[in-house]
C-alpha cells in the first residue's frame, strides 16, 4: 500500500483558510464581521497558532480579510461570493462538471509549470495594459505591500500567488483567468512546493520583489514592451533558482 503524501505547510494553511471560512458560516459570520482572535481559532479548531497564522495569511492574500491594527481581524465585502459559495456551492458550479477521469491533476512536474508561465505571463502583458483599470493597481499594490511583509517563506508564497493572479485577471479574459487557474493549482503541489521551499531564501525573496515592482511599474505606465520584458525577466530568474534554467 502506497503511504500518503504530507501536505506541504501552504497547502495546509489553505485547506485550514477554508475551514476557518467554513466554520465561520456556519457561525453567522459574514462581510465586517471580526472574527475571532489567533488564540481563540487554534483553540476552537485543534491547530497551532502558527497554523492559523498561515492560514489568515492566505485569506488576507486573496482579499478576503483584512486586518486592522488595535481592532481586529475583519472578513471584507469580497468574502461574500466566498460565503455564499457556502451557502448554495451548485450555484457556483459549471453546469456540466466534466467526469472524475477528466479532471486534470494538480501535481505537474515544476519544468512544465515553468513553461507553460512562460508562455502565458509575459503575453498577457500588452492585454494588461490596455484593460487594467485603477482597482486592478490597487489589488497589486496590496499584494506588493504583503509581500514586503511577510514573516516566512509560506507567507510569501501567498502573496507571490496573489500578485501574479491579479495582474492576470487585469487582462480582462475569463478563459484566460481560467487557464492561469490550472496553472495556479499546481503551484499548489507537493512537487512545486518542495521545490520552491528548498531553493527559497530572503535574498531570492528580495528579488523577487523587485521583480514584481518593476512589473507593475510598468503596467501602471502603460508600456507593454516593458511589462512583457519585466514578466520574462522575472520567470527565467525564476526557472533558474528553481531548475537551473535560463532559456
Amino acid at each position: 500500500m502506497e503511504g500518503t503524501v504530507p501536505a506541504t505547510p501552504a497547502k495546509r494553511g489553505r485547506e485550514l483558510a477554508e475551514l476557518i471560512l467554513t466554520e465561520s458560516g456556519r457561525a453567522g459570520l459574514g462581510p465586517g464581521s471580526r472574527l475571532p482572535t489567533e488564540r481563540r481559532l487554534a483553540a476552537d479548531l485543534g491547530v497551532t497558532r502558527s497554523g492559523v497564522r498561515l492560514a489568515l495569511a492566505a485569506l488576507e492574500a486573496d482579499g478576503l480579510i483584512s486586518r486592522e491594527v488595535g481592532r481586529g481581524t475583519f472578513f471584507s465585502d469580497a468574502a461574500e461570493e466566498a460565503f455564499a459559495a457556502l451557502r448554495d456551492p451548485a450555484e457556483f458550479l459549471p453546469a456540466a462538471s466534466p467526469p472524475a477521469q477528466g479532471r486534470l491533476p494538480t501535481d505537474f512536474a515544476p519544468a512544465d509549470v515553468m513553461t507553460i508561465r512562460r508562455l502565458l505571463e509575459p503575453q498577457a502583458m500588452p492585454l494588461v495594459v490596455v484593460w487594467a483599470t485603477a482597482r486592478d493597481f490597487a489589488e497589486m499594490d496590496r499584494c506588493l505591500a504583503g509581500g514586503d511583509h511577510a514573516a516566512s517563506y509560506e507567507e510569501f508564497e501567498s502573496w507571490d500567488l496573489a500578485l501574479h493572479r491579479c495582474i492576470m485577471a487585469a487582462a480582462n479574459s475569463p478563459l484566460l483567468a481560467a487557464l492561469y487557474g490550472v496553472v495556479e493549482s499546481a503551484r499548489h503541489g507537493q512537487v512545486w512546493g518542495d521545490l520552491k521551499r528548498r531553493s527559497a531564501s530572503r535574498e531570492r525573496r528580495a528579488v523577487y520583489q523587485q521583480d514584481h515592482r518593476a512589473i507593475v511599474t510598468a503596467l501602471r505606465a502603460r508600456d507593454a514592451d516593458a511589462a512583457v520584458e519585466a514578466m520574462r525577466t522575472h520567470l527565467t530568474r525564476v526557472a533558474w533558482h528553481l531548475l537551473g534554467e535560463t532559456r
